[in-house]
């Protein structure tokens, strides 16, 4: 492949919802380029974007993967994305270096959440969108309704630049609303077409379009709106140099028809990026801060490197790569960074442009231009390379909070240190996927975007550090408290035939504030109790705290007062007073009306209108109390709180009520109480729990 300049790129990442045909989008147009000889499959494992071995496993795109093919002279850099929703990260880190995004919609499904979240993404980074509606060869398919559901959730400005003339199994033929014509795409699934005029009614109906097309493109640019309200029309010339300022101020979003599967209209739309979609030029310049003294940007045609990484991967067969645009200079094999975030310098080494799980060594890539080179040393997922001259941090992706959890059990002993070192690799590969050693239940929590996330990350720790594991529920982190007040006088005394043990403590304990941990004071008056002693009190009072009273869980918003006592005067020290605050700790909490609370989660679910009654119904049933509802076009979001014991597995709950198009968000909101009937099985299940464990110190 030639070495391409900076406005000959295409840089783009092909969005979607899961199951709209991305990757068989992209192995379309390879096969339009010629950089493959037939199409390969989802279900045989065999297109070039889905390589890798959890892809091909759960046949779903895990990973986005960067493709490259040459159409008209111009150089398309493609990342193919993940739609399903444990992966739509992916996406997020693509629309980060794309300069526009695809969006696919199958025409037998029409517009799902996932839809709806990449273009709010695309928004959120000021990219310009085209829109494919697929599958139209499918049966039952209507382009007309796709349009106008596109048209009433994105805007009138949806416009379609090609129609089908014979949706449905055998769709062969579309009708080209630039030229003019009817393109006619012959079997084999190469890709190849016959054209000829439009004729009649698709004529009319072209020219119709035409009039509508010049309006849009005759708003984006001042000069081009006076001469159209005084002309009426624009001529041919005007309206093809008006289209790309036309697409890059969204005054109209292009709309084609094709089916990926038998390569119907692919073609044409690879013409219509390759002469107007966007290029590096569009983003010439990107905010970014500077190391030393904050906000500047940086320019397409300044000549210092700086190169964002927006995917890290480590898998067998693989390598270890680091995936990257560049934004500034020309970035060479062997050159010299450094790392914005921790100040390293790294050695770039051999650059590649990547087709799928294939790789071209190339010199040098220029600015705008998308690569990959063997993973960095010290360089993870987000962070910014770049001259030691001009020392700048490039805009972080905001990645999506984990919504699922599990806890992992070794299936062998001994693996605990690969275990740790491999989960700490793959956070910094994936920074959606996270993970902690959880001292509270004792156990190692993972947390992701969603059920097969987690079972990928699973997979690959086996594949990559043979640590084989189990994922089981994370046992709910309970707390104990009080409802009222309770006092105890407790004296600790030993004798042990030499110097003994004596310490009198006298507790208050009352109830704080919700969410207010524990709080310790002394109000200690007279010389009963010396004060060297206060933070041994202090010391068995939080022992007792850890180790919970009534079924073991952590005690919380409770304020202890430590207000007298007695001491003897050689008897009396360290270890006496926290034996003492212990267990005068315990009897005022037996006193004080004891409870069990538990975690609450708020929860923002997003769903189709349809689906409201069967997503309102199941939380009910999970013990959930509903704040409210919101319309967003198509879409309601509810939002509800709901105990965290009723929600493992709760993603996966709200795709199989949903069919797949809804998806949910969580975070911990507070702790609530206990119901009786719950807390009493907690209590009975603590109780069973303390008599095998002293059953086994016998």
């Amino acid at each position: 492949m030639k070495e391409y300049t900076s406005p000959e790129l295409r840089s783009f990442a092909v969005v979607g919802h899961a199951s709209s045909g991305k990757t068989m989008l992209c192995e379309a147009m390879e096969a339009c380029a010629g950089r493959i000889g037939r199409m390969g499959g989802i279900t045989a494992g065999s297109t070039v974007s889905d390589y890798h071995a959890s892809e091909k496993q759960h046949q779903i795109s895990v990973h986005a993967s960067l493709l490259n093919l040459e159409w008209q002279g111009r150089k398309f850099n493609l990342i193919d994305t993940p739609g399903y929703p444990d992966f739509s990260s992916e996406g997020l880190g693509a629309m980060r270096v794309g300069d526009f995004a695809l969006v696919v919609i199958h025409a037998a499904h029409g517009l799902g959440v996932g839809t709806d979240a990449m273009w709010e993404c695309a928004t959120h980074y000021g990219l310009p969108r085209m829109i494919a509606v697929n599958a139209l060869d499918k049966p039952n398919v209507s382009f007309g309704q796709v349009l106008a559901e596109a048209r009433a959730h994105f805007g009138k400005n949806v416009f379609p630049l090609s129609l089908p003339l014979d949706a449905g199994p055998g769709f062969s033929r579309v009708l080209d609303v630039l030229r003019d014509e009817v393109v006619t795409y012959k079997p084999g699934g190469n890709g190849k077409y016959e054209e000829k005029p439009a004729e009649g009614a698709d004529s009319e109906l072209v020219h119709q379009l035409h009039r509508e097309l010049i309006e849009y493109v005759a708003e984006s640019d001042d000069a081009l709106m006076e001469k159209f309200f005084a002309e009426g029309v624009l001529a041919e010339e005007e309206l093809r140099a008006g289209l790309h300022k036309a697409i890059q101020n969204q005054v109209f979003i292009p709309l084609f028809a094709v089916s990926a599967e038998t390569n119907v209209g692919v073609a044409r739309l690879m013409d219509f990026i390759a002469k107007y979609g966007s290029s590096p030029l569009d983003r010439a310049e990107v905010p970014a801060e500077r190391v030393d003294d904050g906000a500047t940007t940086v320019a397409l045609g300044q000549p210092e490197p700086v190169v964002f990484v927006f995917k890290t991967m480590n898998e067998p067969g693989v390598g270890e790569l680091s995936l990257f645009r560049v934004y500034s200079g020309t970035v060479k094999s062997g050159a010299e960074l450094v790392n914005s975030r921790n100040q390293a310098s790294e050695r770039l080494g051999q650059i590649f442009i990547l087709n799928g799980h294939d790789r071209q060594p190339v010199p040098q890539l220029c600015a705008g231009d998308l690569g990959a080179c063997m993973k960095l040393r010290e360089t993870r997922t987000g962070d910014t390379l770049c001259s030691p001259r001009l020392l700048v941090t490039l805009p972080r992706v905001e990645f999506p909070k984990p919504n699922i959890h599990g806890a992992l059990r070794l299936r062998a002993k001994g693996d605990e240190d690969k275990l740790a070192i491999g989960l700490a690799m793959l956070h910094q590969e994936d920074p959606t996927f996270h993970y902690r050693v959880d001292d509270e239940v004792h156990q190692t929590i993972i947390s992701g975007q969603g059920e097969i996330h987690l079972q990928v990350i699973v997979e690959r720790l086996l594949r990559r550090f043979g640590v084989a594991l189990e994922i089981q529920e994370p046992r709910i982190p309970y707390r104990e408290t009080i409802r009222r007040k309770g006092e105890s006088r407790y004296r600790h005394k030993k004798q042990t035939g030499g110097a003994g043990q004596f310490a009198e403590v006298w507790l208050r304990l009352e109830p704080g504030p919700r969410d207010s941990g524990t709080v310790f004071k002394q109000s200690l008056v007279g010389n009963n109790v010396d004060r060297v002693f206060v933070p041994s009190v202090e010391k068995g009072v939080r022992a007792a705290c850890t180790e919970g009273i009534l079924a073991g869980y952590r005690v919380v918003d409770v304020k202890a007062d430590f207000f007298d006592g007695k001491t003897h005067p050689v008897d009396s020290k360290d270890i006496a007073f926290q034996v003492a605050g212990y267990h005068a700790f315990k009897e005022s909490f037996a006193q004080a009306a004891p409870c069990l609370l538990e975690p609450i989660f708020a929860i923002t679910v997003t769903i189709p209108e349809a689906f409201l009654g069967a997503v309102m119904g199941d939380l009910s049933s999970r013990r959930g109390h509903i704040l409210g509802v919101e319309g967003d076009g198509h879409f309601q979001i509810v939002r509800a709180t709901v105990p965290q014991k009723e929600l493992y597995h709760y993603s996966t709950v709200v795709r199989a009520l949903t069919s797949g198009r809804g998806r949910h968000a969580e975070a911990l909101s507070h702790y609530a109480e206990v119901p009786a009937e719950l807390e009493r099985k907690l209590l009975e299940e603590a109780r069973v729990r303390r008599e095998a464990a002293h059953s086994q110190t016998k």
